[in-house]
């Protein structure tokens, strides 16, 4: 049996609405699940009353917050909260500022340029400027992308606090993907503090060897990470030797757009 959650001691207990805190349990939960679960699962992963469980569910689902394959049986989160965390990080002023930045890192490198932030246990793309080259990777407005694997995620994660950042890598699946994919904790923590170092990070192949990317992160008014841009392209042209470089013109563009976020003038490079 789940251990039973421990509640903070503070005054403020007597206001909580149990119901709304259950919900947001059941939330959590299926956001360190993208792949979904069961109404058995939940119901077993969260020591709760499986009617509780399935009340919460159809109301999500009734409201658009879940989906339920019927084939399967399974819940999943749907992409109606990404409306929700994207108003958290600045939501519409984010894609206006980024949308020019996006343009010049396209043009300044030749490669698709995206912007994405963190939802729950993956990333989402959030926007893209695609390449004008024939041959481009493009991905749709919504992909979830992993942790290990992506660019934008470790730029991300490495800015994180270190809370937040050990919770989410207890939570990967170091599913190995490619021959440079990183499969350990250990190897990636080692990497997020050499992202930290460096202000952007790589993927050399990792979830595919079709392409390559470089990212960095994007910070608000508080220098809190809330977003990522970063460059993908085939491997042809963005090979290892060019990554470095390709990636600091990318931390040179995310830089700008943090300064149209409001960082301050104190913490940018």
């Amino acid at each position: 049996m789940p251990a039973k959650r421990r509640e903070p001691t503070s005054p403020l207990n007597r206001y909580r609405v149990p119901i709304l805190d259950r919900t947001l349990d059941l939330l959590e939960r299926l956001s360190q699940h993208p792949e979904g679960l069961t109404l058995t699962a939940m119901t077993e992963g969260l020591a709760m009353p499986k009617n509780s469980v399935f009340r919460i569910l159809t109301t999500l689902t009734l409201r658009g917050y879940a989906e339920r394959d019927e084939s399967t049986k399974v819940y999943r989160l749907s992409r109606k909260l990404l409306s929700v965390s994207h108003g958290a990080i600045g939501g519409q002023r984010l894609l206006q500022a980024a949308s020019a930045v996006l343009t010049a890192l396209r043009d300044a490198t030749g490669e698709t340029a995206l912007l994405g932030t963190l939802s729950g246990s993956q990333g989402v793309v959030l926007d893209q400027v695609a390449s004008s080259h024939p041959v481009k990777v493009v991905v749709e407005v919504g992909h979830a992308f992993p942790l290990h694997t992506a660019a934008p995620a470790k730029a991300m994660l490495a800015f994180l606090s270190e809370d937040m950042r050990k919770a989410l890598i207890q939570g990967i699946h170091f599913t190995k993907h490619t021959k440079t994919t990183l499969t350990s904790a250990k190897a990636f923590a080692a990497e997020l503090a050499e992202v930290r170092d460096k202000g952007y990070a790589l993927d050399r192949c990792e979830e595919s060897e079709t392409y390559a990317c470089a990212a960095a992160p994007v910070f608000d008014a508080r220098d809190e990470v809330i977003a990522a841009i970063w460059i993908s392209g085939p491997s042809d042209r963005l090979p290892l030797s060019k990554l470095p470089a390709a990636a600091k013109v990318v931390a040179d563009h995310a830089a700008k757009l943090s300064a149209s976020m409001g960082r301050p003038a104190t913490h940018r490079k």
